[in-house]
Parts: C-alpha cells; sequence; structure tokens
C-alpha cells in the first residue's frame, strides 16, 4: 500500500491508500476512516459501496459520516467504484452508466470486461483481507452503499449474510433485471442469460433469502430516478412475498444527492452500531 493522504478528523484520522489488486488487475484506491477509539484497540468496519460515476471521495467529503463514526467508535471503508488506469476498458461511448465509474459490483464474465471488472470479489474478499491484515479494524463487519452502491450492499451482504451483520442503502437500484441501468450493466458484463443476474439482483434475493439480515432503506421521493431506475416497490413487494423484516423509509422531499445522504447517515450508523455491537 502507499498513503496518499491523512487528515485528523473528529479525533480520529481520515486516510486514503493506493494498492495493487489482484482481483482487478490494476490499481486501486480506496479511503478509511479511523475512529479515535482504533488508537487502543481493534474497531468493527461499516463497508461504504458508492453510486455511479463516484469514487472513493464522494462519500468521505459530502457525507458527514465521520463525527458519528468517531462516537461509535466504527471505522469506515470506501473503495473505489470500478478498476481503473491505463489498459482497463471504458464504454466506447464514454456513457456514464458502464464501464469506469461503473462497476456494478459484480464479476464481469464477457470479455473484454472479465480481465478487470471483478468489483464483487474486490468488495467481498480482497479489500477486507487487506483492511483487517493492516489496519486495527475487528472481523466486524457492516454494509451500505448510495444508488448503485444500495444495489451493491444489499446484494452482496445478502449473498455473503455469514460475513455482515447489517445492511442499508440510499435509494438502491433494487431491481436491475427490469431497469435500463441495471439491464445495460448486467447484460455487458454477465452476458445475454439473465438467469445469470438474478443472485446480482436485490429483489430476487429478497424474495429467496433463507437468512435475514436487519435491511434498512431510505428512498427519497423527489428522486428524479425513483421510477424508471430504482423500483423500491419491487423490494417491497419481494420483502412482503417471503416475510422478509424490511424497513424501507420513503422521504419526502429528498432527492438522489449527498445532501439526502448527509441528512440521514447519522441514523444509518447508529442502526448499523447496534448489529455491530451484538455480533
Amino acid at each position: 500500500m502507499e498513503k496518499i493522504s491523512e487528515y485528523k478528523c473528529f479525533g480520529g484520522r481520515q486516510l486514503q491508500y493506493t494498492h495493487r489488486s489482484e482481483s482487478l488487475s490494476c490499481d486501486m484506491r480506496f479511503g478509511i476512516y479511523l475512529p479515535p477509539q482504533a488508537e487502543i484497540q481493534n474497531v468493527p468496519v461499516l463497508y461504504w459501496l458508492s453510486g455511479l460515476t463516484c469514487t472513493d471521495e464522494n462519500f468521505t467529503q459530502k457525507a458527514g459520516a465521520q463525527r458519528v463514526a468517531a462516537e461509535l467508535g466504527i471505522a469506515i471503508v470506501m473503495p473505489d467504484t470500478s478498476p481503473r488506469g491505463d489498459g482497463v476498458p471504458d464504454d466506447e461511448n464514454g456513457t456514464y452508466d458502464f464501464g469506469l465509474g461503473a462497476g456494478f459490483y459484480v464479476n464481469a464474465t464477457e470479455a473484454p470486461w472479465s480481465d478487470h471488472y471483478r468489483m464483487y470479489d474486490y468488495t467481498v474478499k480482497e479489500l477486507p483481507e487487506l483492511i483487517e491484515a493492516e489496519f486495527p479494524v475487528t472481523e466486524m463487519r457492516a454494509i451500505s452503499g448510495h444508488s448503485m452502491g444500495g444495489h451493491g450492499a444489499i446484494t452482496i451482504g445478502l449473498n455473503n449474510p455469514e460475513r455482515y451483520t447489517s445492511i442499508s442503502a440510499f435509494s438502491p437500484i433494487c431491481h436491475p433485471m427490469d431497469c435500463p441501468w441495471g439491464e445495460k450493466a448486467l447484460g455487458n458484463y454477465l452476458g445475454s442469460d439473465r438467469t445469470t443476474w438474478a443472485k446480482h439482483d436485490a429483489s430476487e434475493l429478497v424474495r429467496h433469502a433463507e437468512k435475514q439480515l436487519p435491511l434498512l432503506v431510505d428512498q427519497g421521493l423527489a428522486d428524479n430516478f425513483l421510477v424508471e431506475q430504482l423500483k423500491p416497490e419491487t423490494l417491497e413487494a419481494a420483502a412482503a412475498e417471503s416475510g422478509y423484516a424490511l424497513t424501507l423509509r420513503r422521504q419526502e422531499g429528498y432527492d438522489h444527492s449527498y445532501f439526502f445522504i448527509a441528512s440521514f447517515i447519522e441514523e444509518h450508523l447508529r442502526f448499523h452500531a447496534k448489529y455491530l455491537a451484538d455480533k
């Protein structure tokens, strides 16, 4: 690893690193906030997955999460949203919703994406192994995210319930098998066989979940992407069908921006803190 930056923040430290990723075959960057408690003991970790066009810096700089994380004694890890660098393919038209900045937290199986776009393995295995080897953290993990990262948080959490205490999401892509963002990403990364998409669809996973993790979702009702892309009603219907104890809150007047995330991130951190403490 190479440290890029370090800042004192609410008694803790906000750090940024680069490292070589074997999963993604490129150099990757991540941010990590270590609360003041990490100076004397190992602390639990919340993994935050960001959305389309974002990097590790959006949440670090805009969410205002460090104050509450410092109070609760929780580290926050913020990975980038896709592989990057020379030789990493991008959408040929340079669109924002596929390619660089849009890894969708899956392991691509289709060329040319399969050589680098393995964000599922990176997020689930490689990055936590690195974090737990190099920083004063425990193996208690929670996961959260926004939009594409909300999709990632729910799908990764439900596919690996033994690895996480709890899941939360802001404005997640709830049914990527049936929305333009999801169909484009899953079709290109995973191929035309839609049966392979289901394990990366939050609504399908909730519908068939054998183990329930605490799941909190916030959705703004002034979100421009609500109807066409996000479809929280599909997640709600799946939970009703399966008996999954989903908490889905619709927030009047809030949009898709980090103003929304900053307004409710404290509640999400306190939600996760309960389960991280009980593990």
